[in-house]
């Protein structure tokens, strides 16, 4: 009788545990547009996880997301560059808030700078801190070793970026098998 009592507690408390589990994973890397996503990158070359994890950091998956520095919809683009990206790729759009308008915008900018800075880490760094930056601490030997990777930056909130997209990049792959 008293083994019973005690796994029948076990069990509760597994049960509660993974409902737990399964609730954190819910809310810390929600998954929406799955088919924007994937559409926009096989058109960009580009891997839908790592677009889902810009997302996730960006705006989390907020579509009307705005920053207090005017970046705008799922993958908080600046609308100068959303312009900048749309003459350059010939991409209409008609507003940022628009999910598919956005993610094709915002992986066209990661395809782009990919073009640029090969190195993933590196070109995240560029998606948050501008690629003049990026370009400037190349050249910098506290912050690359060969002028092509980034292996830190002088920006604490731009390395952070750059680990958790690549963090949560990983985790994305399995919504995207």
């Amino acid at each position: 009788m008293r083994a019973f009592f005690y796994l029948s507690i076990y069990a509760t408390i597994i049960t509660i545990l993974t409902i737990g589990l399964i609730f954190y994973f819910l809310i810390s890397y929600p998954f929406n547009y799955k088919n924007i996503i994937t559409k926009t990158a096989a058109q960009n070359d580009v891997s839908p996880s790592l677009i889902a994890s810009v997302i996730n950091a960006e705006s989390h998956f907020k579509k009307e997301a705005i920053s207090s520095v005017g970046a705008m919809g799922l993958m908080q683009l600046m609308p100068s560059t959303a312009k900048f990206i749309a003459q350059k790729c010939n991409i209409d759009y008609t507003s940022l808030i628009y999910p598919e308008s956005n993610i094709s915008l915002g992986t066209a900018y990661i395809r782009y700078l990919l073009e640029k800075f090969p190195d993933t880490k590196t070109m995240l760094c560029a998606y948050n801190a501008g690629e003049g930056n990026v370009a400037r601490w190349l050249k910098d030997s506290r912050y690359s070793l060969d002028q092509k990777t980034l292996i830190s930056t002088p920006f604490p909130a731009t390395n952070y970026y750059a680990d958790k997209v690549l963090h949560d990049e990983k985790i994305y792959r399995k919504f995207f098998g």
